[in-house]
């Protein structure tokens, strides 16, 4: 839809889905087993895992293997701008209780986690993965460097947005917005990034270097650092 479908139509990104019940070697095309000690719960299989990535990409592979763990290192930014900076990568979405560990310890390499929780299976936590990195593609938002303006992209939240109307039940949109004062404009964007960052996320700040500007201006706002 919208963005990843123009996206996929105009040949930036492809997507291919391989269920790994199609490289299971039995006739039932089991893929997940009790785990070994017993505990509760099953394992995904390491061979129709192996066999389904080493069918796809090869050996020795050219693409990164990447598993989508609640183990894993949490996404950002960060990772989806150097996943788009690939040639492709493969997604192992896991479920259960995981994967058996011999495919994170000799099939994989990276893995990825969205957060400090647990859903059903990685399906999901895919689908934002791609997202993410399709929207760093050159030519996938349309606008040129749209991407970079992103919450984020600079290591901050990004500023408010207003439409039209002007004026909506006596709030009005800031008259700096309207001024056509770009210089001015810009401005009052970062600075208001800077606001919303150190207000909600203020950990982000320590991996923005402030200049003497900026943190006169939060201090102003009642902003200690």
């Amino acid at each position: 839809m919208s963005i990843l479908k123009r996206a996929q139509d105009s040949g930036l990104f492809d997507v291919a889905i391989h269920n790994i019940r199609d490289y299971a070697i039995d006739k039932h095309h089991v893929t997940d087993d009790e785990a070994f000690g017993g505990m509760g719960g099953m394992v995904l299989k390491p061979e129709p895992i192996f066999a389904a990535v080493e069918t796809q990409l090869g050996t020795p592979r050219q693409l990164p293997v990447v598993l989508l763990s609640p183990q894993g290192e949490v996404f950002n930014q960060q990772i989806a701008v150097e996943l788009s900076r690939t040639d492709g990568f493969a997604l192992i979405c896991g479920r259960y209780e995981g994967v058996d560990e011999r495919v994170r310890e000799h099939l994989v390499d990276r893995e990825i986690s969205l957060g400090d929780y647990v859903v059903t299976g990685g399906e999901l936590p895919a689908l934002i993965v791609v997202d993410a990195v399709v929207r760093q593609l050159p030519g996938a938002l349309g606008a040129e460097n749209a991407a970079k303006h992103d919450s984020h992209s600079q290591g901050l939240l990004e500023h408010p947005h207003y439409t039209r109307p002007a004026s909506f039940r006596d709030w009005e949109v800031p008259e700096v917005l309207r001024s056509g004062n770009h210089a001015a404009i810009e401005k009052w964007r970062w600075e208001q990034s800077l606001l919303r960052t150190a207000e909600r996320r203020p950990e982000l700040l320590k991996n923005i270097k402030l200049t003497d500007e900026d943190k006169k201006f939060l201090r102003a706002k009642g902003i200690r650092l």
